[in-house]
């Protein structure tokens, strides 16, 4: 089968298709390599997987552009989409609410009109447990997530939306997954861990928004590739599951393990918790394991030894990443 995964190039995107090389897939990568974060971290996971052997091409190419997209279905021919391309990020959102919604709704509905178009009947949304705001914990597939507190839900809750009418009009099997707090090496810059590994290893302040007792469902992002690469499966049409390591820790805890792998202490600048931040988040992950068969396998301690290892051995060029 041939794969197409938008975002290739971006943090989970690239673990999802080192993942589908690794088990024999063909897979067409796109990227528009913006710059919302430092380009170099994306050139970094590019360059690994084409050293990776098997059968992968990469195109840049933006889902924003309808034109550029049909182009690339001319060419190559698909069996399933997973869409890992997409705006992150809360706080970003509010500052350019605009390419939010170009990005992760319209994009989404170029790549449903172009599946639809071209016959494919498989479809795979990465969306986010930033829907949850407000909600109980655990929160469960089931609640209803119809107040989001930022564009970048917004923006998410509306690719969800566009995937069941697709679904609902031309019998489009999508599988949505909600993700619950990708950590990782080579991550994004402007997520809290890789920022307080190296403000911590520079000797700078770590700002901390609030007291740090705000809880996260950190979860490593290959428990989260494998997850994406068995959505794939068929499943029964429409499908919400959510992808997390099910066990809350506090950010303090995750600062903890990130100065005992350094060997560092830090210094801690407090600013005032975010009013488009959560409190905290948990994932019900029983739906995962009953259709997906899936279940995570890493530990924060283990995953984050994980991120100080790879953060040491490339210490070198990590110096000069903006974050």
């Amino acid at each position: 089968m041939n794969v197409l995964v938008t975002g290739a190039c971006g943090f989970v995107g690239w673990r999802t298709a080192s993942l589908l090389i690794e088990e024999g897939w063909s897979v067409t990568g796109i990227d528009n390599m913006n710059d919302y974060y430092d380009p170099r971290l994306k050139e970094y996971r590019l360059r690994d997987l084409k050293g990776a052997g098997g059968d992968f091409r990469f195109l840049k190419a933006d889902i924003e552009d309808f034109d550029a997209l049909s182009d690339v279905f001319k060419t190559d021919r698909f069996q399933a989409i997973i869409n890992l391309a997409a705006r992150a990020g809360v706080r970003a959102s509010i500052e350019d609410p605009f390419v939010y919604l170009r990005t992760n709704a319209g994009g989404t509905l170029n790549l449903l009109e172009l599946a639809r178009g071209h016959g494919i009947n498989k479809f795979v949304l990465a969306s986010t447990s930033s829907l949850y705001a407000g909600q109980p914990m655990p929160f469960k597939e089931t609640l209803p997530v119809n107040e989001p507190i930022s564009p970048y839900a917004a923006t998410k809750k509306s690719a969800e939306a566009l995937s069941y009418t697709y679904h609902y009009l031309y019998g489009m099997d999508v599988c949505v997954l909600r993700y619950f707090t990708v950590y990782g090496p080579a991550g994004r810059p402007d997520m809290s861990y890789f920022r307080f590994m190296k403000w911590i290893d520079e000797g700078h302040p770590i700002e901390v928004f609030g007291d740090g007792s705000q809880k996260r469902d950190f979860t490593h992002v290959d428990d989260i590739a494998k997850g994406t690469v068995l959505a794939l499966q068929k499943t029964t049409g429409y499908e919400i599951v959510n992808l997390g390591n099910n066990k809350p820790f506090e950010l303090n805890y995750m600062i903890g393990l990130i100065e005992e792998n350094l060997g560092k202490k830090s210094v801690r600048k407090e600013s005032a918790f975010h009013k488009a931040d959560m409190k905290a988040t948990w994932a019900d992950i029983g739906k995962a394991k009953r259709l997906l068969g899936w279940s995570p396998s890493i530990t924060l301690e283990e995953g984050m030894k994980r991120v100080a290892e790879w953060y040491l051995e490339n210490r070198g060029w990590l110096r000069d990443i903006r974050l």
